[in-house]
């Protein structure tokens, strides 16, 4: 067990969560915001290893559905203020149990201090851990599905007052159809509540130390900035991972599509990159990538931009003209399975390639 106790810790926990984000899972500054309020109200936000918890425990999965795109705004009055609370309370009140943790449905900038700041409000722990090891456009990206774990029953509140139980859904597209409708219906997000789990059920499903992780990342760069050293090596090395590219933001287009951020940035390299372009397919995150058209990383592993003092840039900040550096990773071993794969593979994207791991791909360009 350990706690997020300052607003140091926050930043830390927040800036290595959004470097896991791959470009998405929300938005940052409100996650310190989150962070910053609940140490206010709380004083500190527990964090427990999975191992801790007593074996009756209850677990929840709070988090936000929608399109990462900037300016989206709901057209519609605001009739429930504080929509994750309410999915909760509405959740506890169906299974008639109240939960005992929280788990990150995925790690984010946002979504990450989402689930710990509701666990800090609540008096609940937060799990050292999450059902992703990254973040991800889809609820298909949810490591319950390669275990056969539902993510039902759940709830689903918009601030424009929608308030929708699932209790059992025909197959994760219709859940994640049901979802996503509501997030456009609402003009920007939903907030949901789901994938109650036992105790047994979360050994199966959970990834984890990645809130640990997160806090780790965060440290190594803060730190590589006091020391003069370069941070973004330091990112690829606490992720035993590669910086695979330096370039300067050529073009970058997307749209909001469905409740998607989509689109495609172009780089062109600079310095030991000179004459090389990479390319990103983007759905909210990074999710396909190729050098000079060849893969070079494939879904579901990692890969991250980040500016020269370690900074991540999420997609929505993304810019054309910006210099930044890109690093790949291994995704944690159960989506590199052909059950994950299924769910986190190219084609799960429309993308037909056979999964080929990153480290292969790294190796295989950097021979060339």
């Amino acid at each position: 067990m350990w706690l997020v106790k300052n607003v140091e810790d926050a930043k830390k926990l927040v800036l290595g969560a959004t470097i896991l984000g791959t470009g998405g899972g929300g938005d940052p500054n409100e996650g310190l915001r989150l962070l910053r309020r609940v140490l206010e109200d709380a004083g500190s936000v527990m964090i427990v290893d999975l191992d801790e918890l007593p074996e009756d425990s209850l677990m929840v999965v709070p988090y936000y559905v929608g399109s990462i795109a900037p300016g989206l705004k709901s057209k519609k009055p605001v009739k429930v203020s504080d929509p994750i609370s309410k999915a909760i309370e509405t959740l506890e009140g169906l299974l008639g149990v109240k939960a005992g943790a929280v788990v990150s449905s995925e790690m984010g900038g946002e979504n990450t201090p989402v689930a710990l700041s509701i666990g800090a409000r609540l008096n609940l722990p937060a799990v050292d851990g999450d059902l992703l090891g990254r973040a991800a456009p889809e609820l298909h990206q949810c490591t319950v599905h390669i275990s056969g774990v539902p993510m039902y029953p759940s709830a689903i509140v918009s601030e424009s007052g929608n308030i929708v139980i699932v209790k059992e859904y025909a197959d994760i597209d219709d859940y994640e159809s049901i979802a996503r409708y509501m997030s456009v219906l609402s003009g920007k997000f939903v907030a949901v509540v789901d994938t109650p789990l036992s105790k047994k059920a979360a050994e199966k499903v959970v990834v984890r130390k990645t809130v640990t992780l997160a806090y780790r990342l965060g440290d190594a760069v803060l730190s590589a900035r006091e020391e003069g050293v370069n941070p973004v090596e330091r990112v690829a090395e606490t992720l035993n991972g590669w910086v695979v590219f330096r370039g300067v933001v050529e073009k970058y287009k997307w749209q909001d599509e469905g409740g998607f951020l989509k689109g495609e940035v172009i780089l062109r390299g600079v310095e030991g990159f000179t004459g090389s372009t990479l390319k990103s397919w983007i759905m909210n995150e990074h999710i396909m990538v190729w050098l000079n058209n060849e893969p070079l990383v494939m879904p579901p592993d990692l890969f991250t931009l980040l500016m020269d003092d370690g900074e991540p840039v999420t997609n929505t900040e993304l810019r054309e003209g910006m210099t930044v550096n890109g690093v790949a990773a291994k995704a944690p071993a159960m989506w590199r399975t052909s059950e994950g794969l299924k769910f986190f593979g190219p084609k799960r994207f429309g993308f037909e390639y056979e999964y080929v791991p990153v480290e292969e791909l790294v190796k295989r360009l950097s021979a060339r």
